[in-house]
């Protein structure tokens, strides 16, 4: 019987000797001895982090190849790797996008805090009231999210 040899599609990349990757029609390939064994969109940005800290959990590779390969920086895959082995797979893909939104600012609460200014509270009383900052309230206002009540 001849010997296995891993026989990789072209254009591959190589992170090491076992561990290659491509990207074709907007996907990128990962293989394992020239077999693949994951895969993700290309602007897929939680199946990269995943599949990169997988590649370091498994010990697959080092994170160096892995800095070297993608370019990527070390404590980037640091973090991914360290989150895959406290919180599992679910923190890549079943968790709430937060990024962006003011966890303070909650759409009830700027209900709220246009009631109290429509009864003419202050700004200063409105965020002693909701335990938020003035300079929060006031960015709202500017933004048109609260409208303050001119007092004649």
């Amino acid at each position: 019987m001849p010997p296995l040899l891993p026989i990789f599609p072209p254009s591959t990349k190589f992170i090491n000797d076992s561990i290659g990757f491509r990207e074709q029609d907007g996907t990128v390939y990962y293989f394992l001895h020239g077999s693949p064994f994951y895969f993700h969109g290309k602007d897929d940005l939680n199946g990269y982090c995943y599949c990169l800290a997988n590649l370091v959990v498994q010990r697959l590779c080092k994170i160096c190849e892995i800095c070297v390969a993608f370019g990527e920086g070390r404590k980037n895959i640091e973090r991914w790797s360290s989150a895959l082995r406290d919180h599992g797979i679910g923190h890549f893909f079943a968790r709430k996008e937060r990024r962006g939104q003011c966890y303070k600012m909650t759409p009830d609460k700027l209900s709220s805090i246009q009631n109290d200014l429509d009864l003419g509270l202050s700004i200063y009383r409105a965020s002693l009231h909701h335990q938020v900052s003035e300079s929060a309230i006031t960015y709202h206002i500017r933004n048109g999210n609260l409208k303050k009540r001119i007092m004649h």
